[in-house]
């Protein structure tokens, strides 16, 4: 379920690529970001993800209490409904202190021009910062710039925009799908033939993250694909893809390599094939930790989380360290993900959870983003104020 992910392209900055004689001075630019950032932080990045330095221009420190404005692209899945009620929470608390006057929101339901205006409508307020899920990678640029000379920092999350006056906080997808790809490698040291499920086809987060597979299995030496399905980021239709796939594919299937929160949907897949279940390798979730506590037998999974609860925290978090006066040192931060392995499945697991809770996201049981490696991404990076991991409801609370 990543439908709620953006695709991002080359920023304005990587656009002078499209000229020859820039090309070395991009590269500079790349490297001096990257060489500006602790090394712990660097070994985020790969090739495949766009980085320059941040431009928040003469952006000043909002006084308090700030108006904090939200724009929302797309609110039609429980993943986004997650997202919003999270930064929300902590938006609130933030206000409750003192230090927030006002909290808006706005949702331009996936229309970009809508989206355009709502942030337009926000600059004309005087919002102190501007969070928002981007509805596309471009059309957004020039509203964010308007942003940038106004004063007001826009950062983005769940999906990068490409002009570099908005503040990026991402995945790096392409690592994503390779540490994947490596799971399965090390899972399977004899080999094994992979069933790749991708997402959307031709999506840009879609092509890093099949690039990042396509590493692993060259490196594996011993690993195919058998077949490649789009299932969409979404359930049905992922299922719907998979059991074709298995009607036409005889050979054994040792492992299903996909991006998204579908593992339940493919596990069900091979289930109704009559076939036996694979290493399952993606992003884990509430239903798939209810089909595993009812199949621990046979379902196995390695993997991540890409979390709406922590995906709205590390905007937050981003967005009160800058109206704070930290300063970015990059336009694109990346935030870890964690790893799940089998081992780790009852720890993620709560009993609320069953093979029909999609709309329930499991809480990782320690921050992945610990805020001594979020400092590294700013000069004079410290503790985030009005933040503590240690206070985010539990799965199954009411």
């Amino acid at each position: 379920m990543k439908t709620f992910q953006s695709g991002f392209r080359l920023s304005l900055l990587a656009a002078a690529l499209l000229s020859s004689a820039a090309v070395p001075a991009y590269a500079d630019a790349r490297s001096d970001a990257l060489q500006a950032l602790p090394e712990n932080v660097r070994a985020l990045y790969t090739e495949a993800v766009d980085v320059a330095p941040a431009a928040l221009g003469e952006f000043k420190a909002p006084a308090k209490p700030w108006r904090w404005c939200h724009s929302e692209s797309y609110m039609g899945n429980p993943w986004r409904v997650t997202f919003n009620d999270e930064l929300a929470r902590l938006v609130n608390g933030a206000k409750e202190a003192g230090a927030v006057s006002e909290f808006i929101v706005s949702d331009s339901n996936g229309d970009a021009t809508q989206q355009i205006s709502q942030i337009r409508s926000f600059i004309e307020r005087g919002c102190s910062v501007i969070t928002t899920i981007a509805g596309s990678s471009t059309a957004l640029n020039a509203v964010i710039e308007d942003a940038q000379k106004a004063g007001i920092p826009v950062i983005t999350s769940a999906g990068a925009v490409t002009t570099p006056a908005a503040i990026n906080v991402m995945h790096n997808q392409n690592l994503w799908g390779y540490q994947m790809g490596k799971g399965i490698a090390e899972a399977l040291p004899n080999g094994g033939a992979i069933l790749q499920v991708e997402g959307i086809s031709g999506h840009p987060l879609v092509q890093q993250e099949n690039a990042g597979l396509d590493k692993a299995v060259a490196e594996s030496g011993n690993l195919t694909i058998a077949r490649k399905v789009s299932g969409e980021w979404t359930g049905t239709t992922t299922k719907s893809a998979v059991l074709q796939a298995l009607a036409t594919t005889p050979q054994q299937i040792d492992a299903v390599w996909s991006t998204g929160s579908e593992a339940r949907f493919i596990a069900e897949a091979f289930q109704q094939a009559g076939r036996p279940l694979p290493l399952i390798a993606g992003s884990i979730s509430g239903d798939a930790l209810g089909f595993w506590h009812e199949n621990e037998d046979s379902f196995k999974f390695y993997g991540g989380e890409v979390s709406p609860h922590v995906a709205a925290q590390n905007a937050f978090r981003v967005a009160l360290r800058i109206i704070e006066g930290q300063k970015p040192i990059v336009n694109t931060i990346i935030a870890p993900m964690p790893t799940i392995t089998q081992a780790d499945l009852p720890t993620w697991y709560k009993d609320c959870m069953k093979p029909d809770s999609a709309a329930i996201f499991p809480i990782p049981p320690q921050d992945p983003f610990p805020e001594e490696l979020l400092n590294g991404y700013f000069s004079n990076g410290q503790a985030t104020p009005l933040y503590d991991f240690a206070k985010v409801p539990a799965s199954c609370a009411k």
